[in-house]
C-alpha cells in the first residue's frame, strides 16, 4: 500500500491552524490550483461528503474527522480500492506541526502499478503541497480574525440550542446562543453579555469547547462551556429554545459552523 508523507511547521497556535484546516474552500481553491475541482460544504465536519476530481482521478470523499487534532477523510467512491487523506496537527515550541500524509491502494495488475508510479504519487504528492501552503498562509490570516463566541450552556446532562427564525437560508436551523466579541472586551465578557441578551439569563464562562471554526475571511466562531447562573432561558429574537440531550445532537438540523462541533458537544455531555 503506498503512502507520501510531508510535514509543514507553521507559525501559529494549534487551534488557529486547526481552524484553518476546517476551511473547505481552503481545500476547494487547493484542488483548482491543480485544475481539479470540489464541492461541499463551506466547513468540514465529520459526516460531510466532497465530491471532485484531481486530473484523472474522479470521486467522493467522506470526512472521518474534523477537530483540533486534524481532519481525516476516505475515498468512498472513486476508482481506487482505498485513498485516504490524513493530517494530524502536533504542538510544539515553535508553532503546529502539520502531518499530512496520503495512503491509496491501486488497482491491481501491470496497469494499476504502472498507474501507481506514474500517475498516483505524482498527484498525492501535488495535493500534499498544495495543501500545505494553503493552510500555512490561511491560518496567518485567522491570526488576526474578529471572533464570534457561543455558548455550550449544560444543565442535568442537557445541552441549550436556540432555533434561527432569520434569514430566510438559516430560519429553523439551530445553533449555540451567542454573537460577535465587541472591541475592547474579553470573550468571556461576551459569552456572559450575549447569554444575557439572547435569553435572559446569567452565565459564567468556562474552557473552550472544540475547535475554532471559520465562519468567513475574517471571522471564527469560538464556544465556550457556560454555567447557568440565574434565569430560565427564552427565545427573544430566536424562533425557540431547547434543551437537547446527547441522544439528539446527531439529529438537529444545525447551522453547519456549529455542526462541526457536535463530536466536541458529545464528549461535554459525556
Amino acid at each position: 500500500m503506498p503512502e507520501l508523507r510531508a510535514t509543514t511547521l507553521v507559525d501559529a497556535p494549534l487551534r488557529t491552524v486547526a481552524a484553518a484546516l476546517l476551511d473547505a474552500r481552503l481545500l476547494a481553491r487547493s484542488i483548482r490550483g491543480l485544475g481539479g475541482r470540489l464541492a461541499g460544504g463551506p466547513v468540514l465536519h465529520a459526516g460531510l461528503e466532497l465530491t471532485g476530481s484531481v486530473g484523472p482521478v474522479a470521486g467522493t470523499l467522506l470526512v472521518t474527522r474534523a477537530d483540533t487534532t486534524g481532519v481525516s477523510a476516505e475515498l468512498v467512491g472513486g476508482p481506487l480500492p482505498r485513498f485516504v487523506l490524513l493530517t494530524d496537527l502536533l504542538h510544539t515550541g515553535g508553532g503546529t506541526m502539520v502531518v499530512d500524509s496520503v495512503e491509496w491502494t491501486s488497482p491491481g495488475g501491470p496497469l494499476g502499478r504502472f498507474a501507481d508510479v506514474i500517475v498516483g504519487r505524482g498527484l498525492a504528492l501535488r495535493v500534499l503541497e498544495a495543501r500545505a501552503s494553503a493552510v500555512a498562509s490561511r491560518s496567518r490570516e485567522l491570526l488576526s480574525a474578529r471572533v464570534v463566541v457561543g455558548a455550550a450552556i449544560v444543565r442535568d446532562g442537557l445541552l441549550l440550542a436556540q432555533q434561527r427564525s432569520y434569514p430566510a437560508e438559516a430560519a429553523g436551523k439551530w445553533e449555540l446562543p451567542g454573537g460577535r466579541v465587541e472591541a475592547g472586551e474579553s470573550d468571556a465578557d461576551a459569552v456572559v453579555r450575549e447569554c444575557a441578551e439572547e435569553l435572559g439569563v446569567t452565565v459564567v464562562a468556562g474552557d473552550q469547547v472544540g475547535p475554532d471554526v471559520p465562519l468567513r475571511q475574517d471571522l471564527l466562531l469560538r464556544i465556550y462551556r457556560a454555567d447557568l447562573v440565574s434565569g430560565e432561558p427564552a427565545a427573544h429574537d430566536h424562533r425557540d429554545v431547547r434543551w437537547v440531550g446527547a441522544a439528539e445532537l446527531d439529529a438537529l438540523d444545525w447551522l453547519p459552523a456549529d455542526r462541526v462541533l457536535v463530536p466536541a458537544l458529545h464528549d461535554l455531555l459525556g
